[in-house]
């Protein structure tokens, strides 16, 4: 070791030197003295340290004397620096500001051989910088906190220039050839040592802001992190735009950022913008999916999965992060919920967006996989988070799923993944979806608010491109499960959401939806509907499947009226239609239940509902044995009945009902169960005959009553075979064919439907394929007029039955069964009626078609027309609801739904109803009746219950 005057002597020879390259070997001598004595490091390293500052000019000398300094410098951070440490604060400083100042000029490039051998010198320097400050930054850590003012402000100094040394350093590592790997690999060290530093200052310290905030220490340690934080955030952002060239700076930076503000907790947020850090995650998201869609946009092949993966995962990486930060500092992120939301939103529709097209199927997996749990987790990291207020949390959903489209409040340019061709109205399907999965891990204030925004899923179904999308378009499923229908994913979602509240108090909200929406004007809602009823029944206990059968029959019974039998959309069919649904989803005793109370029922109206029941498919298959004995029992002694009286022109004029009920019940009834009436099939074809006859001698309204009836004895014709060779048939037949053939009135109209399905059944009779042959010249006239129908459905109709009629029949020559201007020989592209040829070519396209029952995905032209359909179901709605309202109802926002007039006169007969019920249940009680078959008590509840949800849905259509 040197004494101290020789030192002194050596340090003062460095100082009075005027030659760099002197100084430079006289620095050198003192790295090769074992200087161990404290006070002489602190010499040395005060001599270096105004060196450093004194000589800043840029030359190969000047470089190779800083490299020199800090040389000697490192070799002091072996043993305890907390001696020294202010020297070496003080000189870690300059270096990086020296550093910093002359990178960008060194940087030039010249083909001077001096210039490049400074170049080379230079970047030498600067990884010793970088590793002898890591050194620093590592001991630091192992030392208390520093409190003094003086040297508190030195380290947060030597901090904050150390971190934008480094940050320059990355943001220049592509111009850096030679050394780039190594600069990237000491930066690296560089922000490790940063975060370890952070870290140990923090497990240091009690950092609870609000009671320590006087306190220098922990505002010490506050600024440190922040500052970390800051350069992390800056450089995780320069390294997600560098291309993948940074990968290890991006995910050290990012996992930095979260790391600390985890850490750091509440006391950061005061210093620390959290908001930023999320909207920049966020940014980075959107922005690699913009890039993306962009670029898939105008490709004509593939994508592949790889690549695909390729351009996800950093997008899941940056959600990933953004909702780690979100959980600690929920109410940071709320103050931004709108952007962190729309990201999603952009999203989940991008997904839709790739599932449609021809080349990006593998991109759509792709992102179901990665991005969309991901994106699921990070909202409901802020919607499930226990530091948010309830009303911060209603805010959002109310945000998320109003009336008000949010594709109005957004700027064109954030939807650019979709190019401008999609609102985000999927996306928010999407989102609704999910977080109707998602109800077993939501709090329940979430859930509850959830409940209460189940119309506004309704709503949104109607929606023409919604409504399109949702019929026609699949959606991967995770895990490469396959593909599901976007509606199959609505409805398990709906059914997750119902399991999971179903034991809980907001199951209320349930059951006022379904009941608020049992009559739904839209069709495709209405199914959506009753596929939760009949899911309820499946899985309800015993007791509530009776309960709400009764319920619905009781309602029935206050609806019912012959009028409103053979009107398809009037409440009892509706109603009926409804009731039929869920029981083929029930058991066989609930069925015998709505049997029961319909058969058992003595009114006048009995008949009416169970003909409407019948014609809306009621399960008569379902009835157990004896019960469906009755019912058999009752169709054919009612159909008897009517034969025998159906001459009597006083059974016509009866006002106890309507003309021909039986008919209209075996028709309907023939569909679902075997009937034998085998003794009277010569009186059924007889009767059909008749009908013609009254028809066309008949002038009054009553016209219209046979005109049904002929309709309802076709359908029981065919469904009946062996009623085909009854002698009475080609008698039937002339008679059809003078009827349809001699009138072009639009009036018959409504019997080519059950006349198709009768002439489909001729397949069965064997004819004489002879132009004098009667029956057979009536089957040609019949099908020529059917198969020149031009409406699709009656096409359709006339096409399906001329195919189960030419696979049964034995006539060779089919081809006189087809006329010349056929729908199917149309040539819509000419404008010219084909041949025969062409009606068989595409004939046999058809039963191909009907046959193969493929899953194919739609085109451009279907999707289209889904969407005209949608916009056509839409208007109807809307005029429904407009009808029904006041003027000033309809100038309202956030306007309510208001029901069909028919459901609400229903309603107020059920009341009616309830309250004859009532009076009864008094008289009862008062009299003291005994009635041991049924429990008092439990009647009574239920009568209750019916009360309450009467009332319930009397409220809801007001």
């Amino acid at each position: 070791m040197p004494s101290d005057e020789e030192l002194r002597s050596l340090l003062h020879s460095i100082q009075a030197s005027d030659v760099v390259e002197s100084r430079t070997q006289l620095i050198s001598q003192l790295a090769e003295l074992d200087v161990t004595d404290h006070n002489q490091r602190l010499s040395i390293l005060q001599s270096l340290t105004t060196l450093w500052e004194d000589f800043t000019c840029l030359d190969l000398s000047q470089c190779m004397l800083n490299k020199t300094i800090l040389q000697v410098a490192t070799t002091y951070l072996e043993s305890d620096i907390s001696i020294c440490l202010t020297q070496l604060l003080a000189l870690g400083t300059k270096a990086s500001i020296w550093c910093r100042k002359h990178m960008k000029m060194t940087l030039m490039s010249t083909n001077d051989s001096q210039e490049e051998e400074h170049y080379t010198l230079f970047f030498q320097v600067l990884l010793d910088i970088l590793s002898h400050s890591a050194a620093v930054l590592s001991a630091l850590a192992k030392l208390p906190v520093s409190t003094g003012k003086e040297l508190v402000s030195l380290i947060e100094t030597f901090v904050m220039e150390l971190l934008n040394l480094t940050k320059d350093s990355i943001l220049e590592v592509k111009k850096i050839l030679t050394f780039g790997p190594e600069v990237l690999k000491a930066s690296h060290t560089v922000l490790d040592a940063v975060i370890s530093l952070c870290k140990a200052y923090c497990n240091n310290m009690n950092l609870d802001y609000d009671a320590t905030a006087e306190k220098d220490d922990v505002n010490h340690v506050i600024n440190i992190a922040k500052c970390a934080v800051e350069s992390l955030v800056d450089l995780g952002i320069i390294a997600a735009n560098a291309g993948g060239d940074l990968v290890a700076v991006l995910n050290l930076s990012w996992k930095g950022v979260v790391t600390l503000t985890q850490l750091y907790k509440g006391s950061l947020a005061v210093k620390v913008n959290i908001s930023e850090i999320i909207l920049s995650l966020i940014s980075l998201a959107k922005g690699s999916l913009s890039c993306a869609g962009q670029t898939w946009s105008t490709l004509m092949e593939p994508v592949s999965m790889a690549e695909a993966k390729r351009i996800f995962i950093p997008v899941k990486f940056y959600l990933i992060n953004a909702a780690r930060i979100i959980s600690y500092y929920p109410s940071q992120a709320f103050s931004i919920f709108k952007d962190i939301t729309l990201c999603i939103l952009i999203i989940l529709t991008f997904r839709i967006f790739l599932g449609e097209q021809k080349y990006l199927k593998s991109a759509s997996e792709a992102l179901t996989e990665l991005l969309e749990p991901t994106s699921i987790h990070l909202f409901n990291s802020l919607l499930n988070s226990a530091q948010l207020e309830h009303n911060h949390k209603c805010q959002i959903l109310d945000w998320l799923f109003s009336d008000i489209p949010i594709s109005s409040l957004v700027p064109k340019d954030e939807s650019d993944p979709m190019h401008g061709s999609k609102t985000l109205l999927l996306g928010q399907l999407s989102l609704f979806v999910n977080l109707l999965r998602s109800a077993p891990d939501l709090e329940d204030d979430v859930t509850l608010e959830i409940a209460k925004k189940l119309n506004w899923l309704l709503n949104i179904l109607m929606d023409e491109n919604v409504y399109s999308s949702i019929l026609s378009f699949p959606v991967p499923l995770l895990h490469n499960s396959g593909h599901q229908n976007m509606i199959s994913s609505v409805i398990h979602a709906l059914k997750t959401f119902m399991l999971a509240v179903s034991s809980t108090s907001m199951w209320g909200e349930i059951e006022s939806f379904l009941l608020e929406n049992f009559f739904h004007p839209h069709h495709f809602c209405w199914e959506l509907i009753m596929e939760l009823w009949c899911f309820l029944i499946r899985h309800a206990e015993s007791d509530m499947r009776n309960d709400i059968i009764i319920k619905l029959c009781t309602v029935l019974k206050a609806t019912a009226s012959w009028e409103s039998v053979y009107n398809r959309d009037s409440v009892l069919r509706k109603l009926s239609k409804s009731i039929c649904m869920i029981l083929k989803n029930g058991s066989q005793s609930m069925a015998d239940r709505v049997f029961n109370f319909i058969n058992n029922d003595l009114s006048k109206l009995s008949s009416a509902m169970y003909i409407a029941l019948l014609i809306e498919g009621f399960p008569l298959n379902f009835l157990s044995d004896k019960v469906r004995s009755v019912a058999k029992q009752r169709l054919v002694s009612g159909y008897f009945c009517f034969l025998d009286v159906f001459d009597d022109e006083s059974s016509r004029k009866d006002g106890n009902g309507m003309f021909g009920a039986p008919v209209f019940a075996l028709c309907a009834a023939l569909q679902s169960l075997q009937v034998s009436i085998s003794d009277t099939e010569v009186k059924t074809v007889k009767l059909s005959t008749a009908m013609i006859q009254k028809y066309n001698n008949t002038r009054d309204n009553s016209k219209d009553q046979y005109l049904k009836l002929l309709s309802e004895t076709l359908g029981i014709i065919s469904s009946m075979k062996h009623l085909y060779s009854s002698y009475e048939m080609e008698k039937l037949m002339l008679e059809l064919r003078n009827l349809f053939i001699s009138n072009s009135g639009t009036e018959l109209t409504k019997c080519k439907p059950n006349l198709a399905a009768f002439v489909a059944g001729l397949g069965h009779i064997e004819f004489e394929e002879s132009d004098d042959n009667l029956k057979v010249a009536a089957s040609w006239e019949l099908f020529h007029m059917l198969l020149q129908e031009r409406h699709w459905a009656l096409a359709h109709l006339a096409i399906t039955a001329f195919g189960y009629f030419s696979a049964r029949t034995s006539c060779n020559e089919l081809w006189k069964f087809v006329p010349e201007d056929a729908a199917l020989s149309f040539d819509l592209e000419l404008g010219k009626d084909a041949n025969e040829e062409r009606f068989m070519s595409e004939f046999k396209v058809f039963l191909d078609k009907e046959a193969a029952n493929l899953k194919t995905s739609p085109g451009e032209n279907e999707a289209a027309l889904l969407v005209k359909e949608g916009l056509v179901l839409k208007q109807m709605v809307e005029k429904m609801i407009s009808d029904g309202m006041e003027v000033d109802e309809i100038t309202r926002v956030n306007k309510k739904r208001k029901f069909p007039d028919g459901i609400s006169e229903g309603v107020s007969l059920l009341q009616n109803g309830l309250r004859v019920i009532a009076n009864g249940i008094t008289l009862w009680k008062q009299n003291q009746l005994d009635y041991s078959d049924i429990n008092n008590g439990e009647f009574l509840t239920r009568f209750s219950h019916l009360e309450d949800a009467v009332g319930h849905i009397a409220a809801s259509i007001k």
